[in-house]
């Protein structure tokens, strides 16, 4: 992960510290908890994963032509991942991640859920919404925020970085159907074909930042 913006009216200084504290008081306990086998973790974000032509390395000796995508087809997925159980529940569409999205997400969380459970997430609008906090209630599903522009403590950033780099980086598909359908099964390979590769990505050590990362960015 590369230099994270810093919080308007903010200091590094400040921002480092409320992560830090965030992590040793809030995220670490519960973590130290699901590793224990007492409760369960999901880090819950929506990637949004916008069809087009994704280059990587191109070298030829005669000119190609790719077609490209027209407009801006998006295929979104809001996710949960479980860095215990490295299971991953997802609910996809072709439309917005809304309040009905996430809930959607808890339901299938809670069909799961087999002792305590805290979703970690970030600040997005529909994630704090009345309706979801509701409906998170009353299926028993506790939530912890992160502090904002946090990026780094949410491990399933990493899912994405790590689908966008198997799926798209130098591929093209030929309509929005493919699209999807590549994304789903690179998302269903993490328990299989990709496994070790996850175990080793998917690890509880969190990347902090200094002074200098931020000022890199």
């Amino acid at each position: 992960m590369g230099a994270i913006p810093l919080p308007p009216n903010r200091t590094i200084e400040q921002h480092m510290a409320t992560q830090a504290e965030f992590k040793a008081a809030k995220l670490d306990p519960v973590l130290a908890q699901a590793q224990a086998g007492q409760r369960d973790v999901w880090f819950v974000d929506a990637a949004h994963f916008v069809r087009g032509c994704y280059l990587c390395a191109v070298w030829s000796l005669v000119r190609m032509m790719i077609r490209g995508a027209s407009g801006r087809q998006r295929y979104n997925v809001l996710g949960a991942w479980n860095p215990v159980t490295r299971q991953l529940i997802r609910v996809t569409n072709a439309t917005r991640v809304s309040s009905d999205t996430m809930i959607e997400l808890l339901v299938r969380i809670a069909a799961a859920k087999t002792r305590a459970t805290t979703l970690v997430l970030d600040n997005a609008r529909y994630q704090r919404c009345a309706k979801v906090e509701a409906e998170a209630q009353r299926l028993g599903i506790a939530r912890l925020f992160l502090t904002s522009y946090s990026p780094n403590l949410n491990l399933i950033e990493r899912l994405w970085r790590f689908t966008k780099k198997k799926v798209l980086r130098g591929h093209t598909y030929p309509d929005f159907a493919a699209f999807q359908a590549a994304i789903d099964d690179g998302l269903d390979k993490t328990a299989t074909e990709y496994q070790e590769e996850i175990k080793t990505l998917m690890t509880l050590r969190f990347q902090t930042f200094d002074k200098t990362s931020f000022l890199a960015a």
